[in-house]
Protein backbone atom coordinates (compact mmCIF):
# COMPACT_ATOMS: atom_id res chain seq x y z
CA UNK A 1 0.00 0.00 0.00
CA UNK A 2 1.26 3.58 -1.12
CA UNK A 3 2.08 6.19 1.18
CA UNK A 4 -0.22 9.20 1.97
CA UNK A 5 0.53 11.26 -1.11
CA UNK A 6 1.86 14.89 0.20
CA UNK A 7 0.59 16.87 -2.94
CA UNK A 8 -1.99 16.32 -5.50
CA UNK A 9 -2.90 18.46 -8.61
CA UNK A 10 -2.11 18.29 -12.52
CA UNK A 11 0.77 18.37 -15.14
CA UNK A 12 0.67 20.27 -18.17
CA UNK A 13 2.51 20.28 -21.22
CA UNK A 14 1.17 22.91 -23.26
CA UNK A 15 -2.66 21.66 -23.77
CA UNK A 16 -1.80 17.92 -22.58
CA UNK A 17 -2.74 17.71 -18.50
CA UNK A 18 -2.96 14.96 -16.57
CA UNK A 19 -3.43 14.93 -12.27
CA UNK A 20 -0.89 13.62 -10.54
CA UNK A 21 0.34 13.06 -6.76
CA UNK A 22 3.64 13.86 -5.37
CA UNK A 23 5.27 11.68 -2.44
CA UNK A 24 8.27 12.50 -0.79
CA UNK A 25 11.60 10.16 -1.99
CA UNK A 26 13.36 10.12 1.15
CA UNK A 27 12.25 9.14 4.86
CA UNK A 28 14.22 9.75 8.05
CA UNK A 29 11.93 7.20 9.67
CA UNK A 30 14.56 4.18 10.28
CA UNK A 31 16.98 6.73 12.00
CA UNK A 32 17.51 5.88 15.67
CA UNK A 33 16.06 9.48 17.65
CA UNK A 34 16.01 10.65 21.41
CA UNK A 35 14.23 12.33 23.36
CA UNK A 36 15.29 14.63 26.59
CA UNK A 37 14.26 12.81 29.31
CA UNK A 38 14.35 13.78 33.45
CA UNK A 39 17.06 11.01 34.31
CA UNK A 40 15.43 11.04 37.96
CA UNK A 41 11.59 10.20 37.23
CA UNK A 42 12.20 8.84 33.54
CA UNK A 43 9.41 11.32 32.34
CA UNK A 44 10.08 13.16 28.70
CA UNK A 45 10.48 16.66 28.62
CA UNK A 46 8.52 19.74 27.53
CA UNK A 47 10.35 22.79 26.16
CA UNK A 48 9.33 26.03 26.76
CA UNK A 49 9.61 29.46 25.56
CA UNK A 50 11.38 32.05 27.82
CA UNK A 51 11.86 35.27 26.80
CA UNK A 52 15.49 36.39 26.71
CA UNK A 53 15.08 39.30 28.45
CA UNK A 54 12.74 38.91 31.79
CA UNK A 55 13.26 34.94 31.67
CA UNK A 56 9.78 34.54 32.30
CA UNK A 57 7.87 31.59 30.03
CA UNK A 58 5.77 32.98 27.32
CA UNK A 59 2.39 31.72 26.71
CA UNK A 60 1.18 30.48 23.45
CA UNK A 61 -1.36 33.50 22.67
CA UNK A 62 1.57 35.69 23.28
CA UNK A 63 4.02 34.06 20.80
CA UNK A 64 4.26 36.17 17.94
CA UNK A 65 6.91 36.20 14.56
CA UNK A 66 8.92 39.03 14.15
CA UNK A 67 12.44 39.95 11.85
CA UNK A 68 15.52 41.05 13.30
CA UNK A 69 16.21 44.72 11.58
CA UNK A 70 19.50 44.96 14.07
CA UNK A 71 20.94 43.66 17.24
CA UNK A 72 17.75 43.30 19.41
CA UNK A 73 15.11 45.43 16.84
CA UNK A 74 12.13 43.58 15.90
CA UNK A 75 9.52 44.73 13.53
CA UNK A 76 6.71 42.35 14.46
CA UNK A 77 5.01 40.75 11.48
CA UNK A 78 0.94 39.47 12.28
CA UNK A 79 -0.38 36.05 10.75
CA UNK A 80 -2.61 37.84 8.39
CA UNK A 81 0.54 40.14 6.99
CA UNK A 82 2.27 37.28 6.14
CA UNK A 83 -1.10 35.66 4.67
CA UNK A 84 -1.20 38.18 2.44
CA UNK A 85 2.36 37.87 0.35
CA UNK A 86 1.47 34.15 0.29
CA UNK A 87 1.59 32.86 -3.35
CA UNK A 88 -1.91 30.96 -3.54
CA UNK A 89 -1.22 27.11 -4.79
CA UNK A 90 -3.05 26.37 -7.93
CA UNK A 91 -2.26 22.87 -7.52
CA UNK A 92 -0.80 22.59 -10.87
CA UNK A 93 2.84 21.95 -12.15
CA UNK A 94 3.09 23.61 -15.51
CA UNK A 95 5.89 22.96 -17.40
CA UNK A 96 7.83 26.01 -18.70
CA UNK A 97 11.09 24.66 -20.31
CA UNK A 98 13.19 21.61 -20.94
CA UNK A 99 17.12 22.10 -20.46
CA UNK A 100 19.57 19.18 -21.22
CA UNK A 101 20.14 17.04 -17.82
CA UNK A 102 23.98 17.71 -17.65
CA UNK A 103 23.33 21.91 -17.44
CA UNK A 104 21.60 21.77 -14.14
CA UNK A 105 24.19 22.08 -11.39
CA UNK A 106 23.86 19.43 -8.79
CA UNK A 107 25.00 22.23 -6.02
CA UNK A 108 20.69 23.19 -6.86
CA UNK A 109 19.03 19.91 -6.39
CA UNK A 110 17.05 19.68 -2.59
CA UNK A 111 14.26 17.78 -1.91
CA UNK A 112 13.68 14.97 -4.48
CA UNK A 113 9.68 13.46 -4.66
CA UNK A 114 7.96 10.66 -7.02
CA UNK A 115 5.32 11.69 -9.34
CA UNK A 116 2.92 9.70 -9.99
CA UNK A 117 -0.89 9.60 -12.19
CA UNK A 118 -3.74 10.34 -10.28
CA UNK A 119 -6.26 7.30 -10.71
CA UNK A 120 -6.85 5.04 -14.26
CA UNK A 121 -7.67 8.00 -16.49
CA UNK A 122 -4.40 10.37 -16.08
CA UNK A 123 -2.00 6.87 -17.24
CA UNK A 124 -2.29 7.56 -20.76
CA UNK A 125 -1.88 11.72 -20.55
CA UNK A 126 1.22 10.82 -18.17
CA UNK A 127 3.04 8.19 -19.78
CA UNK A 128 2.88 10.65 -23.29
CA UNK A 129 4.47 12.89 -21.09
CA UNK A 130 6.90 10.47 -19.65
CA UNK A 131 8.02 9.26 -22.75
CA UNK A 132 8.30 12.40 -24.42
CA UNK A 133 10.93 12.86 -22.39
CA UNK A 134 13.00 9.99 -22.90
CA UNK A 135 13.15 10.07 -26.62
CA UNK A 136 14.55 13.78 -25.73
CA UNK A 137 16.48 13.01 -23.23
CA UNK A 138 15.42 16.63 -20.87
CA UNK A 139 14.94 17.69 -17.86
CA UNK A 140 11.28 19.70 -17.64
CA UNK A 141 11.25 23.18 -15.38
CA UNK A 142 7.98 23.90 -13.99
CA UNK A 143 7.32 26.03 -10.71
CA UNK A 144 4.84 24.75 -8.21
CA UNK A 145 4.14 25.90 -4.68
CA UNK A 146 4.81 23.64 -1.34
CA UNK A 147 3.94 24.69 1.91
CA UNK A 148 3.13 28.29 1.18
CA UNK A 149 6.11 28.29 -1.16
CA UNK A 150 6.99 28.72 -4.85
CA UNK A 151 9.59 26.21 -5.70
CA UNK A 152 11.41 25.45 -9.50
CA UNK A 153 11.03 21.74 -9.40
CA UNK A 154 13.15 19.92 -12.20
CA UNK A 155 11.08 16.84 -13.30
CA UNK A 156 12.73 13.92 -15.24
CA UNK A 157 11.72 9.93 -16.05
CA UNK A 158 12.08 7.48 -13.26
CA UNK A 159 11.18 4.31 -14.24
CA UNK A 160 7.34 4.15 -15.00
CA UNK A 161 7.05 7.22 -13.40
CA UNK A 162 8.68 10.25 -13.20
CA UNK A 163 11.02 12.16 -10.28
CA UNK A 164 10.92 15.86 -9.23
CA UNK A 165 13.54 17.63 -7.42
CA UNK A 166 12.74 21.01 -6.16
CA UNK A 167 15.95 23.40 -7.02
CA UNK A 168 17.37 25.86 -5.09
CA UNK A 169 16.76 29.78 -5.86
CA UNK A 170 20.63 31.48 -6.44
CA UNK A 171 20.60 33.61 -3.32
CA UNK A 172 20.75 29.88 -1.36
CA UNK A 173 23.84 29.20 -2.96
CA UNK A 174 27.12 30.86 -1.30
CA UNK A 175 29.78 31.69 -3.89
CA UNK A 176 32.12 29.24 -3.81
CA UNK A 177 35.16 32.19 -4.80
CA UNK A 178 35.10 32.98 -0.56
CA UNK A 179 36.21 29.56 -0.19
CA UNK A 180 38.84 28.48 -2.78
CA UNK A 181 40.31 31.94 -3.51
CA UNK A 182 42.80 31.39 -0.72
CA UNK A 183 43.94 27.50 -2.24
CA UNK A 184 47.48 27.81 -3.26
CA UNK A 185 48.71 26.83 -6.87
CA UNK A 186 51.65 24.78 -5.54
CA UNK A 187 54.26 22.98 -8.29
CA UNK A 188 53.43 19.17 -8.65
CA UNK A 189 55.83 16.69 -10.15
CA UNK A 190 54.26 14.55 -12.97
CA UNK A 191 55.18 12.01 -11.26
CA UNK A 192 53.34 12.41 -8.24
CA UNK A 193 49.98 13.03 -10.21
CA UNK A 194 50.87 9.55 -12.05
CA UNK A 195 51.07 7.87 -8.64
CA UNK A 196 47.85 9.61 -7.26
CA UNK A 197 46.57 8.35 -11.05
CA UNK A 198 47.35 4.86 -10.77
CA UNK A 199 46.05 4.91 -7.01
CA UNK A 200 42.21 6.24 -8.81
CA UNK A 201 42.43 2.99 -10.91
CA UNK A 202 42.71 0.87 -8.16
CA UNK A 203 39.96 2.05 -6.68
CA UNK A 204 37.64 2.21 -9.89
CA UNK A 205 34.11 0.99 -9.31
CA UNK A 206 30.30 1.47 -10.26
CA UNK A 207 28.13 3.78 -8.26
CA UNK A 208 25.98 0.88 -6.57
CA UNK A 209 24.10 2.60 -3.32
CA UNK A 210 23.23 -0.84 -1.75
CA UNK A 211 27.33 -0.66 -0.87
CA UNK A 212 26.56 2.48 1.43
CA UNK A 213 26.57 0.59 5.31
CA UNK A 214 25.67 3.94 8.10
CA UNK A 215 28.10 2.25 10.42
CA UNK A 216 27.45 4.87 13.08
CA UNK A 217 23.28 4.43 12.76
CA UNK A 218 24.02 0.62 13.19
CA UNK A 219 26.07 1.37 16.13
CA UNK A 220 23.48 3.31 17.81
CA UNK A 221 20.52 0.63 17.28
CA UNK A 222 23.19 -2.06 19.03
CA UNK A 223 23.38 0.08 21.73
CA UNK A 224 19.92 0.73 22.16
CA UNK A 225 19.25 -2.96 22.13
CA UNK A 226 21.82 -3.45 24.55
CA UNK A 227 21.36 -0.70 26.89
CA UNK A 228 17.62 -1.53 27.19
CA UNK A 229 18.15 -5.22 28.10
CA UNK A 230 20.29 -4.52 30.72
CA UNK A 231 23.73 -5.22 29.60
CA UNK A 232 26.55 -2.96 30.80
CA UNK A 233 28.23 -0.89 27.81
CA UNK A 234 32.00 -0.66 27.51
CA UNK A 235 33.42 2.12 26.48
CA UNK A 236 36.43 1.25 24.19
CA UNK A 237 40.28 3.30 24.49
CA UNK A 238 41.01 5.93 22.58
CA UNK A 239 42.57 5.32 20.03
CA UNK A 240 46.76 6.75 19.27
CA UNK A 241 47.17 8.94 16.43
CA UNK A 242 49.87 7.98 14.55
CA UNK A 243 52.45 10.79 14.93
CA UNK A 244 54.82 9.45 11.69
CA UNK A 245 55.29 12.18 9.02
CA UNK A 246 55.88 11.27 5.39
CA UNK A 247 56.47 12.89 2.47
CA UNK A 248 53.94 13.37 0.01
CA UNK A 249 55.76 10.98 -2.47
CA UNK A 250 56.03 8.70 -0.04
CA UNK A 251 52.78 8.52 1.13
CA UNK A 252 51.61 8.10 -2.53
CA UNK A 253 54.14 5.00 -3.25
CA UNK A 254 53.21 3.42 -0.02
CA UNK A 255 49.33 3.47 -0.64
CA UNK A 256 50.01 2.11 -4.06
CA UNK A 257 52.14 -0.53 -2.19
CA UNK A 258 49.34 -1.23 0.33
CA UNK A 259 46.61 -2.47 -2.99
CA UNK A 260 47.00 -6.07 -3.28
CA UNK A 261 47.53 -7.31 -6.99
CA UNK A 262 48.24 -3.64 -8.28
CA UNK A 263 51.86 -3.38 -7.54
CA UNK A 264 52.22 -3.92 -11.68
CA UNK A 265 51.29 -0.27 -11.91
CA UNK A 266 53.64 0.99 -9.86
CA UNK A 267 56.29 -1.00 -11.53
CA UNK A 268 55.60 0.11 -14.60
CA UNK A 269 55.63 4.10 -13.60
CA UNK A 270 59.22 2.59 -11.52
CA UNK A 271 60.41 1.26 -15.30
CA UNK A 272 59.14 4.63 -16.90
CA UNK A 273 61.18 6.30 -14.42
CA UNK A 274 64.62 4.08 -15.08
CA UNK A 275 64.00 4.40 -18.87
CA UNK A 276 64.18 7.78 -18.47
CA UNK A 277 67.11 8.12 -16.05
CA UNK A 278 69.05 5.51 -18.03
CA UNK A 279 68.31 7.18 -21.27
CA UNK A 280 70.12 10.53 -19.44
CA UNK A 281 72.96 8.54 -18.69
CA UNK A 282 73.28 7.38 -22.20
CA UNK A 283 73.04 11.05 -23.17
CA UNK A 284 75.38 12.34 -20.78
CA UNK A 285 78.00 9.66 -21.59
CA UNK A 286 77.78 9.98 -25.44
CA UNK A 287 78.01 13.68 -24.84
CA UNK A 288 81.25 12.85 -22.72
CA UNK A 289 82.97 11.09 -25.63
CA UNK A 290 82.71 13.39 -27.93
CA UNK A 291 84.42 16.06 -26.13
CA UNK A 292 87.39 13.26 -25.07
CA UNK A 293 87.50 12.95 -28.99
CA UNK A 294 87.68 16.42 -29.68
Amino acid sequence: MAPRAYWKGTLKLSLVSCPVVLYPATTAAEKTRFHMINRETGNRLKQQMIDAETGDVVESDQKGRGYELRKGKYVEIEPEELEAVQIESNHTIDIESFVPSDEIDQRYLNHPYYIAPDGKAAVDAFAVIRDAMKDQDRVALAKIVLTNREHIIAIEPLGKGLLGTTLRFPYELRDEDQFFDDIKSPKITKDMVELAGHILQTKTSHFDPSKFKDDYETALKALVKRKASGKTIELPEPEEKPSNVVSLMDALKQSLKGRGGKKTAAKSHARRASGRTGAAKKTHRSTARQRKAG
